[in-house]
């Protein structure tokens, strides 16, 4: 079933988590360091600077106090954004779907506090699959009855994985950033764009390959993890391809933002010349949830009616997923 995209919308907290930054927690890393192995140069976090510098987060409960946005606080700007550009209120959302890769709350939904953060009286429920929590619910979505749906769902993905960051880890403090996306989708008017063969897979047996204990830091299996991600986005993007690449349509790759050079890996694999890939990785680190979709915002207004978009995720679980973004005219 296609899913028209109305209106899409990103937000990256103010703070900034630089190279230099990290330098200067003197744990065994630099800008050269980082750059070589990720390709990340800065990343925004939702905590104060001077918390990470005192405490390095050793205990990620506190983290929750401390910091500056609350997840649906995070995913306010970024939905205000989507419905502004799909010429929507809130008073025309009829559903909205939250995923994250570190909920605020256990109970209730996290949905449930984004709802009522931007003042929403709608049924809303969680559909988490961490970094693919986005993809989750688009598919989700696809396989729905339309006439059973209202006519506007917002779903959303806010994550700040830096709270769960232990700050004396190199190999976890270079790597992540907050942000949050939001997207009004319709299964019954069509739009500019259109969501087209939404897929989700997963391999439960590598479940402890990248964790986010309920109380606890982040831990991943870095190599195996990477080698996964390139392999599972590489077979992502080609299965896009075949399905529904057209010789006069622009064919266009975005990618989970884990780090750069997995991005670069997948692009030669797959042929994808640099001016067709597209990535914020470098400035805004991996955001988890938001980061295929925060690039596709930030470029909204650069996408012509002749584009198609591979868009394609990664995560925990181990999870993988992805769909086609095809632009048209405006209606």
């Amino acid at each position: 079933m296609t899913l028209y995209l109305h209106g899409l919308g990103h937000f990256h907290p103010e703070n900034e988590i630089t190279n230099r930054f990290l330098e200067e927690l003197d744990i065994g890393t630099n800008d050269e360091w980082i750059l070589e192995r990720v390709g990340i140069r800065s990343r925004r976090t939702v905590l104060p600077l001077e918390y990470i510098r005192t405490t390095r987060n050793r205990d990620p409960r506190a983290a929750l106090e401390a910091s500056l946005y609350t997840n649906a606080q995070l995913a306010r700007p970024a939905a205000e954004l989507a419905l502004t550009r799909a010429g929507l209120s809130v008073n025309d959302i009829g559903l909205v779907l939250v995923g994250t890769s570190a909920a605020d709350t256990a109970s209730p939904a996290e949905a449930c506090n984004v709802a009522c953060e931007l003042g929403i009286e709608t049924p809303a429920l969680d559909v988490n699959s961490a970094c693919t929590s986005l993809f989750a619910q688009l598919y989700v979505l696809s396989m729905m009855q339309p006439e059973k749906l209202p006519t506007f769902v917002l779903v959303t993905a806010p994550d700040s994985l830096t709270r769960t960051v232990n700050y004396e880890d190199r190999s976890s403090a270079v790597l992540w950033g907050d942000a949050a996306v939001a997207a009004v989708v319709s299964t019954k008017l069509p739009s500019r764009a259109q969501i087209l063969g939404a897929t989700l897979e997963s391999s439960p047996a590598g479940r402890d390959k990248v964790k986010v204990p309920r109380i606890g830091h982040f831990e991943q299996q870095g190599r195996a993890v990477q080698m996964f991600a390139i392999k599972k986005t590489v077979a992502c993007v080609e299965s896009l391809r075949e399905r529904f690449e057209q010789a006069e349509r622009p064919f266009h790759f975005v990618g989970h933002q884990a780090n750069l050079r997995m991005l670069e890996s997948v692009c030669r694999e797959c042929r994808i010349p640099a001016e067709r890939h597209h990535a914020n990785v470098e400035w805004y680190g991996n955001t988890g949830a938001a980061s295929a979709a925060s690039v596709i915002s930030m470029g909204w207004d650069k996408w012509t009616a002749a584009d198609d978009v591979a868009v394609v995720g990664v995560g925990s679980g181990l999870t993988w997923a992805g769909y086609l973004l095809r632009f048209g005219e405006s209606s």
